[in-house]
């Protein structure tokens, strides 16, 4: 089998006359989301947009997920229930996930395959270009990946062979350059959120939420809980002693590692570590402070959802995070990995509480105009109507 290999993005004329370009878009485009079946940030996205596509005359999508351990059948079933075709291919070797994922992109006639997250754009992309899917199109999610030098040069292969590239934020968008991806087909395109879950935020009075923390991420190496359990530590100098709430799961293990450092600095008192919660927009309208602190993202939607609910935000100043957050106008940025910097925010907003509340404010709106899920659904369908 001859692979078809896919032009350079071009948005003025992508099908190359008006006549096939018309009769083309008679009818909706079929896309496949791939991703990883761990149900992570990039899971989220790609479910958000196949559910969109329900509702769309444009884009008839359907998500393949490669199997994990942590696979939830559940949660698979759910969407099923939603009306998504959902499809879940063995994970066990590199090679059975491409085999069985080019078999499926033959079956369904796939036109665009849509591959997110790493190594899933590898695998998704080597799967689509044996089976001649139109448009492969590299979706990544973090700043931060473990790209050895093979991986590295099949991802720039391949770059010349797919439509295009996004990255979730413009820090995103930057990695994929500095990696050496072609800049005319490389964009950002940021993630979004259900904004409608924090609508109840606009008649709330900051000033009456507990003046707390939260912090909800996943408990991995690329989280710094660290930081702010020693930062809330030398808040006790200066007498603030807020509560901190932990929500999320992730590995046992960095969560025990987070629970001996509580110990050790005496703040079992502050800290409550809630594990799964079922409410977060709840949670964090509860509370005036969010933090992030973080080694590396992509683009944080705990950070955006923080925003919506109308936080005072404070996160460390890494790519994915800068661009979301403008320091000191809706949020605080500090250094990564600086528990003293992170200590002073806080305390900052701690003492003023009237300057939270305007951060706050600020953080909201930027959510509303530039985080809707609506917003993110409508640029995906926009490039994916022009390929």
């Amino acid at each position: 089998m001859t692979a078809r290999t896919n032009s350079p993005l071009s948005l003025a004329d992508p099908q190359g006359s008006g006549a096939q370009r018309s009769e083309h878009n008679s009818k909706p485009v079929k896309v496949l989301h791939f991703v990883t079946g761990g149900f992570s940030g990039a899971t989220q996205v790609a479910i958000d947009l196949c559910l969109a596509s329900l509702r769309s005359e444009r884009v008839e999508a359907a998500l393949v997920l490669r199997r994990k351990r942590n696979t939830d059948a559940t949660r698979v079933q759910a969407l099923r229930d939603k009306g998504l075709q959902v499809w879940v291919l063995p994970g066990w070797s590199h090679m059975a996930t491409i085999w069985a994922l080019r078999k499926l992109c033959l079956q369904w006639q796939a036109e665009v395959l849509l591959a997110h997250g790493f190594p899933e754009h590898l695998l998704g992309r080597w799967a689509g270009l044996w089976a001649g899917v139109r448009a492969l199109v590299q979706v990544e999610h973090n700043s931060r990946e473990r790209y050895s030098p093979w991986r590295l040069a099949q991802a720039r292969w391949l770059s010349r062979r797919s439509a295009c590239l996004i990255g979730v934020s413009e820090g995103v968008r930057q990695r994929l350059l500095q990696m050496g991806m072609p800049a005319d087909k490389t964009l950002a395109i940021p993630n979004g959120i259900d904004l409608q879950r924090y609508a109840a935020a606009a008649q709330q009075d900051f000033l009456q939420r507990e003046p707390g923390l939260v912090m909800s991420a996943r408990f991995a190496r690329q989280k710094d809980h660290a930081s702010l359990i020693r930062a809330l530590a030398l808040l006790q100098a200066q007498g603030l002693r807020p509560k901190l709430y932990l929500a999320g799961t992730g590995k046992s293990s960095y969560r025990t590692v987070a629970q001996a450092l509580v110990q050790e600095l005496g703040l079992q008192d502050q800290v409550q570590f809630l594990g799964h919660h079922g409410d977060i927009p709840g949670l964090l309208m509860s509370q005036q402070i969010f933090v992030l602190s973080t080694h590396y993202e992509g683009m944080p939607l705990a950070l955006v959802e923080a925003m919506a609910a109308g936080c005072a935000c404070v996160a460390s100043l890494v790519p994915g995070v800068e661009g979301v957050l403008q320091d000191g106008v809706n949020g605080l940025l500090v250094p990564e990995n600086d528990a003293q910097a992170l200590a002073q925010a806080l305390a900052r907003l701690l003492k003023s509480p009237a300057q939270a509340a305007e951060m706050g404010r600020q953080a909201r709106l930027r959510a509303l105009t530039a985080h809707g899920r609506d917003l993110m659904t409508q640029r995906y369908e926009d490039l994916l109507a022009s390929l």
